[in-house]
């Protein structure tokens, strides 16, 4: 067996200063894909429920998938293009890539775990973070002959569900000859609690209130890596 050290990044408002999944939203909306009044305010109350801690993750992303199964595979990915492009990219947190690089060069295998959807996540964290896609964890969405079914695949990696997902690929790792002695993991949300309390080395980035708490009363390290965007 191969020991190695693991660095685990949540992705929205930890990598990038933003919500993917909302500007997601946002994005179908500013090009008139969805109908405005209704999409906006059903992805907002979503979004308000994930600040809140009480988002139903699988009514969520059956919420996103739904428009998925409207439109072909290859059309998606050219409006994702232009989203990751437009909408992604200027929210890059340069603290993020550096702490990448860190752990990159100090020999330590990075993971990028995301409670959003895999069809948003994966692009951004492969193509703009130089994440290997077996090294990303997403909400999975069924995908059948015809595309996207509309319907969630296995568990959400959301809340608990990380620690499951998480499982599974340390499995598989394991049966490749690799096990972990130290885990590092980096996260801005109380949603993230069982992440963060499951790693060796938390690390609260630009933490919400609560998990600022949290982390205060806990002598987590907490790390600002915010940026102004004009």
């Amino acid at each position: 067996m191969m020991q190695k050290e693991l660095a685990l990044f949540d992705l929205d408002y930890t990598l990038i200063n933003t919500d993917s999944d909302y500007m997601w939203g946002e994005f179908l909306v500013k090009n008139n894909l969805v109908e405005e009044a209704l999409y906006r305010a059903k992805n907002r109350e979503f979004y308000e429920d994930y600040l809140a801690g009480t988002l139903d993750s699988v009514k969520y992303n059956e919420f996103v998938a739904g428009f998925l199964k409207q439109h072909s595979l290859n059309q998606l990915h050219a409006w994702r293009e232009d989203y990751l492009n437009h909408e992604i990219k200027p929210f890059i947190r340069p603290k993020a890539v550096e702490t990448i690089a860190k752990h990159k060069n100090a020999g330590h295998d990075v993971l990028v775990i995301s409670a959003t959807n895999a069809f948003v996540v994966k692009p951004i964290a492969n193509q703009l973070f130089g994440i290997n896609l077996d090294d990303i964890l997403a909400t999975e969405l069924e995908l059948d002959d015809n595309g996207y079914t509309g319907k969630v695949k296995g568990r959400t990696n959301f809340k608990d569900g990380k620690i499951f997902h998480i499982e599974q690929w340390l499995a598989k790792q394991k049966d490749k000859g690799i096990t972990y002695s130290k885990t590092y993991a980096y996260s801005d949300s109380k949603n993230d609690l069982p992440l963060l309390e499951w790693a060796d080395v938390p690390v609260c980035v630009s933490p919400d209130d609560v998990l600022h708490a949290h982390a205060l009363a806990h002598r987590w390290a907490v790390e600002d890596w915010s940026i102004n965007v004009d």
